[in-house]
């Protein structure tokens, strides 16, 4: 309940400030006695990391960090629990689901330990998107466990679904005052069908429908809406052409000329791709492999790439005018590794500010990030 009791604990916090403004206005504006003033919103910060991907050796380490008594992922991610916890709203993307009983295995069929969902919330996340090519590695029940063990330490999930009902339900945080969508989909899911008499187990891309559930999470109440996708071409720097075009046409999607998505998070790829700013609206199209083992290219070669990502940290600022949408003031990336030998998430900034000759890594990723622009309009790495 980690994550729950930080994203309530900040709640408050806004709660609390937004009632001494109004306090303020009102000595202002003598408002009427007794009555109190409306409650006054104020920016809220979101950051987002990229796919979760315990191979065989990050399954050992978690094993290895118990003590040999279960499975402990909190030191894993230890090293970025200051920016995650830090946040208003933090998310993460889990592309495996969970087995059971120890029947835990990596490549290329993935069931994971469910003790990552508490190191997930420990660091200080909030929820995942769960839609992936792995989502149906272990079919309907490898769904049930994953969401269940995310619900027992107060993890959110959209993506997949245990029944229609959740299926058809928004996710919806509270980032301060602001009340924040979270919607998931997968290119496909490896060939694995889906479980019979249950199409809505796993969301796929699909436009039409993913700007009709962005619209539906305006009706529920939602003032920012994020879109997290899993798409792209494994091991592909820059964007293929299906990243491109359904990005273009998602940030065009307007009703009464707000947009109907207001960011765009992306995964799958296994490398660290370009930031960009499309139709006013910034996309991530690949935030890379947070957590991973040795990964092997599309030639079969080891590639460190596999171990790079970032976390992207989106400052949003409360509407001039009600109905306008919440606008991204700032825009951050943080340059993250994997260190497979360590078996740590490294914030790659931090790491080399205590002596880390990790400089290479580092602008590499800054390179593949800047590559479509995104410093022109205003994206900076976080020192």
């Amino acid at each position: 309940m980690i994550a729950r009791r930080h994203q309530v604990a900040l709640a408050l916090t806004a709660l609390l400030a937004a009632a001494a403004t109004c306090q303020n206005q009102e000595r202002q504006e003598s408002a009427a006695p007794g009555r109190p003033g409306p409650a006054v919103a104020r920016d809220f910060t979101l950051v987002a990391s990229g796919d979760v991907l315990p191979h065989t050796s990050v399954i050992e380490r978690a094993g290895f960090d118990a003590g040999g008594s279960g499975y402990d992922f909190r030191p894993m991610l230890s090293g970025v629990q200051p920016i995650v916890s830090r946040a208003d709203l933090a998310l993460c993307h889990m592309e495996t689901v969970y087995g059971a009983d120890g029947d835990y295995t990596g490549s290329p069929v993935f069931k994971s330990p469910p003790q990552i969902a508490e190191g997930l919330a420990a660091t200080g996340y909030d929820g995942c998107s769960t839609a992936s090519d792995h989502a149906l590695d272990d079919g309907a029940a490898g769904i049930r466990r994953t969401l269940d063990a995310m619900d027992r330490t107060g993890l959110r999930h959209a993506g997949t679904a245990r029944t229609e009902a959740e299926a058809r339900s928004v996710t919806l945080f509270q980032a301060g005052l602001a009340k924040v969508a979270h919607l998931s989909y997968t290119y496909g899911t490896n060939g694995a069908p889906l479980p019979p008499g249950q199409p809505w187990a796993v969301q796929p891309v699909d436009a039409n429908r993913m700007i009709s559930d962005a619209r539906a999470a305006r009706l529920a109440g939602a003032d920012v809406v994020v879109v997290s996708v899993h798409w792209g071409t494994d091991w592909q720097d820059a964007p293929d052409g299906l990243q491109l075009a359904l990005a273009e046409r998602l940030t065009a999607s307007q009703t009464n000329g707000r947009p109907d998505i207001d960011l765009i998070l992306g995964t799958h790829a296994h490398v660290p791709q370009a930031y960009e700013k499309v139709n006013g609206t910034w996309v991530v199209y690949g935030l890379g492999d947070q957590i991973a083992g040795e990964t092997y290219n599309d030639r079969g070669v080891q590639d460190s790439r596999g171990n790079e990502s970032t976390i992207g940290r989106f400052t949003f600022a409360p509407p001039a005018r009600p109905g306008d949408r919440w606008r991204v003031t700032k825009a951050e990336y943080i340059p993250q590794m994997y260190d497979i030998d360590a078996g740590r998430v490294l914030d790659l900034n931090r790491a080399i500010a205590d002596g880390a000759e990790l400089e290479g890594v580092r602008d590499r990723i800054r390179d593949v990030v800047l590559s479509r622009g995104a410093a022109a309009d205003g994206l900076v790495m976080v020192e």
